[in-house]
């Protein structure tokens, strides 16, 4: 009988779901639909035009572009990825990998850390330093390069040493997007949670590190993503800091094959496509839990 009773409920419910639906709705939402998916794939040309640039000769490449030549190369040769591969593209790779793992990890701990302080902490001048937090997000970083650099030749940061990534690393530690994301994801949560912890004997630091940080794996991962592609796509303070070829990143080394007066088109797009798909593959793997972090966000301010 009460299985019967909940069939009814659900059908009466999706009659009246349909009922409210008119057809100038549903021609709308179509059109939206059609509208999205032309702008979805749009976005997908520049891709495409890099893997079919990369797969094109220096001759080929110089010519002037037309339709098919955007999506697909007259004859396919991977003589770039063989002159890519050739070039130490596998250290500037690891280089990346060592400095966007470094700043992902940095980001999680100290912006988990802050984002919960600023979200349920009391403590003196709170609205005024997060405000302050908030306001470096309008400091470009051209405007800061100057005493950033200074400071770190005081360090001894800027050599040629390992400890070179260290001087990359400290500069971006922490970003204010990161902080902002986490204080406004832990804003979201229940205080029920906390009360009841603190009923237990639980302190701040137990609090945070058994029941708020792990409820926290949307926005964690939302990090991880924000911060992995900004290190990964980072140009100007590796450009800065970096003093040696050896410890070059992607972009500068992707940058190495624009000549002064001539440019190797198809061993640039070569250097981004594979610059491409870590980033593509952390969207693949996170983007769920992405959306649902900034869905989060904006439930509290």
């Amino acid at each position: 009988m009460a299985v019967a009773t909940k069939t009814l409920q659900a059908k009466t419910r999706e009659t009246t779901s349909r009922a409210t639906t008119t057809p100038i709705d549903r021609v709308l939402n179509w059109v939206a639909y059609i509208v999205l998916t032309i702008v979805a794939l749009s976005m997908f040309i520049p891709f495409i035009f890099s893997i079919s640039t990369s797969l094109k000769s220096n001759r080929e490449a110089g010519q002037p572009l037309t339709i098919k030549g955007l999506f697909w190369p007259e004859n396919i040769t991977f003589d770039a990825y063989h002159k890519v591969f050739a070039a130490d593209i596998e250290r500037w790779f690891l280089n990346s990998v060592i400095v966007a793992g470094l700043v992902t990890l940095t980001n999680l701990v100290l912006a988990s850390m802050a984002g919960y302080a600023f979200a349920r902490l009391r403590f003196p001048l709170r609205e005024v330093l997060f405000l302050a937090v908030l306001g470096t997000l309008i400091i470009p970083d051209q405007l800061r390069f100057v005493p950033v650099y200074l400071i770190e030749r005081q360090l001894g940061l800027i050599t040629r040493n390992p400890i070179n990534y260290i001087g990359v690393v400290l500069i971006i530690a922490v970003e204010a997007q990161q902080l902002f994301l986490m204080r406004q994801y832990f804003l979201s949560l229940p205080r029920d949670l906390e009360e009841a912890a603190k009923i237990d004997g639980a302190g701040h630091v137990t609090t945070f590190l058994r029941i708020m940080l792990p409820l926290a794996g949307p926005a964690l991962a939302a990090v991880a993503i924000l911060a992995f592609q900004g290190a990964w796509n980072g140009f100007f303070w590796p450009l800065l800091i970096l003093q040696s070829q050896d410890h070059w990143t992607l972009p500068l080394g992707l940058f190495s094959f624009r000549g002064q007066f001539k440019t190797d088109w198809p061993a640039l797009m070569s250097v981004t496509v594979a610059a491409i798909v870590p980033i593509l593959l952390m969207y693949v793997f996170f983007q769920k839990y992405f959306v649902q972090s900034v869905a989060s966000t904006g439930v509290k301010g």
